[in-house]
């Protein structure tokens, strides 16, 4: 997890994106999802966060606190038709509606040649990656369509567009979420409610480093060459962070994109382009 720290800071003058919307972020606790949760805060949001591990996402609630924003964190399991109904009951409870829900609980799954990967290894990748994303939405759509307002983010991959050896889990998983995405922007579009997909490239941070780890081991070369593969495969030679990730989610969940339906929007320092 990055190390805690105040909200981003936001140009003078700027005006507030989200101010008072509801916004449901899975896999809140680390990573890129932490980075929206306080992101959003920082747009004026109020923050339900969800997640499995409840001591990060109450870190990360702390953090929005301080700032004066308002956090619910709630315990919930995105591969749990029941968790997940429970989730949307208690954000829908406490502030009577979700604006946003932002579908960002990932996992990496194995690093292995397909012939090598488990069932379960590959049924549990796909289990969180795009069971849970179904499971969310499922939960949290009705009220938005019902209130004929709404936006979901979905959290995807690159991978999901191009060839990643040894993670066909992974990248068959992320491929999938494309055409859920495209799909349910047209089932939601009638009831005024917006479906985006953000497809990051490599982001810095442990979940990143844990891969590279175990690309470097099985194929034979140091980290330090992993690594360098993964800068050369950019044009500006450079990682995302999980702040640009948050921006982007930003701008697909407030009134700037309001035009915007059914987009797989690439977040990869054009290490993907189409």
């Amino acid at each position: 997890m990055s190390q805690p720290g105040p909200l981003p800071d936001r140009p003078a003058g700027a005006a507030v994106r989200l101010r008072d919307d509801v916004v449901l972020v899975t896999g809140a606790g680390r990573g890129i999802g932490r980075a929206i949760a306080l992101r959003c805060a920082s747009e004026g949001a109020r923050l339900v966060l969800a997640g499995r591990s409840l001591a990060p996402l109450e870190e990360v609630a702390g953090e929005v606190r301080a700032a004066g924003a308002e956090a619910l964190v709630v315990s919930a399991d995105v591969r749990d038709a029941g968790s997940t109904a429970a989730m949307a009951g208690r954000a829908l409870e406490e502030f009577g509606r979700v604006d946003v829900l932002v579908a960002n609980s990932g996992i990496a799954g194995p690093t292995a040649p397909l012939w090598e990967v488990s069932p379960e290894e590959w049924e549990e990748t796909h289990a969180v990656n795009v069971r849970g994303v179904f499971l969310s939405c499922r939960a949290v759509l009705p009220s938005m369509i019902e209130r004929r307002s709404g936006a979901v983010v979905v959290v995807g991959s690159m991978s999901g567009k191009r060839p990643l050896a040894k993670r066909t889990a992974y990248a068959s998983s992320k491929t999938a979420l494309i055409g859920l995405t495209r799909s349910l922007a047209w089932e939601t579009g009638p009831f005024g409610v917006r479906v985006n997909l953000i497809s990051p490239g490599p982001v810095s941070g442990l979940r990143l480093d844990a891969v590279q780890s175990a690309q470097a081991e099985l194929s034979g070369r140091p980290v330090a060459e992993v690594r360098a593969e993964h800068l050369r495969n950019s044009p500006l030679h450079r990682l995302v962070s999980p702040e640009q990730v948050a921006d982007t989610v930003v701008f697909l969940s407030c009134a700037e994109s309001a035009a915007v339906s059914g987009e797989d929007l690439n977040v990869s320092a054009g290490a993907t382009m189409y």
